[in-house]
C-alpha cells in the first residue's frame, strides 16, 4: 500500500469516525426562559459540553414567561425543559405536560416590590395597599407570591385592581413611576432594585407560600423517550453539583449568560441567587418527590398552587397530582450506575 492511498483510508476511518460521533448524539429540544437562576444548567452544561458526553445534542427554544413557553408545546417544538410551577400545572391540564423533577426553590425570589417612594408607606401600613394597582405578570410564580402576600395581610384581591404586564413592562412602568406596586421574579427583582431604587415587600417565603421550579417533559414524548428524559435530567443535575461546588467561576457564568439575555445585575445580587434558591441533587429530588409515606413534598406543593389557580379561574378543579408529577425519570437516573455517577459529579 503506497503512502497516498493509506493516507486517504486514514482520512475515511476519521471521517467515518466523526459521522459515527455525531449520530451517536440524539437531539433533544430544550424549553427555557433565558437570564433566570434555574435555567443556568442548561448554560454551564453546553460550556462543558456535558449534553454529548451522554449522547444528547440539545436545540435550545427561550420564552419571556411560562404561558407562551407551554403554549408551544402544543406543536411539538419542545420536548423538556424548565419552567415555574404555576405553568407547569397549566401545561397538564391543558397539554398532558409531565413535571419531573424541581428546578429550585424560588420562594424568595418571586415577590411584592414596591417603588422606592412608596417603600415607608406600604411597609409601615400593608392595609393602605387596599385600592391600589398591582402589575404583575397574570397566571405565573410572581402572581402566586403576590397572593400570598396580599393573604398574609388579610387583603382580599378584589381589594386591589391587577393589571397584566410582561416583566420587561412592569420594570419600565416601575421605573417611570407609572406604576407604584409591582410582582416580579429574580433577577428581574434585583434589576429594579439596583436601577431604581424599589424595595421588596414582601416575597412568597414571607407570605408562606412555597414556590418550586418546575422541569418538565411533554407527556407523549417521555413516554416514547424514557432514556433521553433520565439523561436530560442528569445532565441538569450535575450543572447543579458543579455549580454549587464552584461559585466562584459559576457566577462569572451567570454573568455572562445574564448578559446574553439582557440582564444586568451586580455580584452581589448574584450571590444572593445561590444564597436564597436552594437546589437538590439526585437524592433530594427522590427525596422530596418520594410517596411512600404518602403525598410527597411536591405534591403538597404543587397541590397549593394548583388551589390558588383555581381561585383565579385558570383551572376548572384541582388536578390530581399524581396524574402529571412523577419520579420515573428521575429514578431510572438512580438506577443507572453510569447515569448516577454523572449526575452526582461536581467537576
Amino acid at each position: 500500500m503506497n503512502r497516498t492511498t493509506l493516507r486517504a483510508l486514514t482520512l475515511a476511518v476519521i471521517a467515518a469516525a466523526g459521522t459515527t460521533g455525531a449520530q451517536a448524539q440524539t437531539e433533544i429540544k430544550v424549553s427555557y426562559q433565558p437570564a433566570l437562576y434555574w435555567a443556568l444548567p442548561f448554560y454551564v452544561a453546553t460550556e462543558k459540553n456535558w449534553w454529548a458526553e451522554v449522547g444528547l445534542k440539545p436545540v435550545f427554544s427561550t420564552f419571556p414567561a411560562g404561558v407562551p413557553q407551554i403554549a408551544a408545546s402544543a406543536s411539538k417544538s419542545w420536548d423538556v425543559g424548565g419552567t415555574g410551577s404555576v405553568p407547569a400545572v397549566l401545561g397538564h391540564v391543558r397539554f398532558g405536560i409531565k413535571t419531573i423533577g424541581v428546578t429550585n426553590d424560588e420562594s424568595a425570589g418571586n415577590a411584592l416590590l414596591a417603588r422606592k417612594e412608596m417603600v415607608d408607606k406600604f411597609s409601615k401600613d400593608p392595609a393602605s395597599i387596599k385600592g391600589q394597582t398591582i402589575v404583575l405578570t397574570a397566571n405565573s410564580t410572581g402572581d402566586y407570591a403576590v397572593q400570598s402576600c396580599l393573604k398574609k395581610w388579610g387583603i382580599a384581591k378584589a381589594d386591589v385592581t391587577i393589571k397584566n404586564m410582561g416583566q420587561a413592562e412592569i420594570i419600565s412602568a416601575m421605573s417611570s413611576g407609572n406604576a407604584d406596586l409591582g410582582g416580579l421574579w429574580a433577577p428581574n427583582i434585583y434589576t429594579l432594585e439596583e436601577k431604581a431604587g424599589a424595595r421588596v415587600l414582601c416575597s412568597g417565603k414571607e407570605g408562606g407560600a412555597v414556590v418550586p421550579g418546575a422541569l418538565i417533559a411533554r407527556g407523549d414524548y417521555a413516554e416514547q423517550n424514557p432514556e433521553n428524559v433520565a439523561k436530560f435530567l442528569a445532565v441538569y443535575l450535575r450543572a447543579w453539583k458543579w455549580l454549587n461546588a464552584n461559585r466562584a467561576e459559576g457566577i462569572q457564568m451567570m454573568k455572562k449568560f445574564y448578559e446574553q439575555g439582557g440582564v444586568s445585575v451586580s455580584e452581589a445580587s448574584m450571590n444572593k441567587e445561590f444564597d436564597t434558591r436552594p437546589t437538590f441533587d439526585l437524592e433530594g429530588q427522590l427525596q422530596r418527590m418520594d410517596r411512600s409515606k404518602g403525598a410527597s413534598s411536591v405534591d403538597t406543593w404543587f397541590a397549593d398552587i394548583a388551589s390558588f389557580m383555581r381561585g383565579t379561574g385558570a383551572l376548572q378543579s384541582v388536578p390530581a397530582s399524581g396524574d402529571y408529577i412523577t419520579d420515573a425519570y428521575m429514578k431510572r437516573v438512580m438506577a443507572d450506575p453510569k447515569l448516577r455517577e454523572f449526575a452526582t459529579r461536581a467537576n
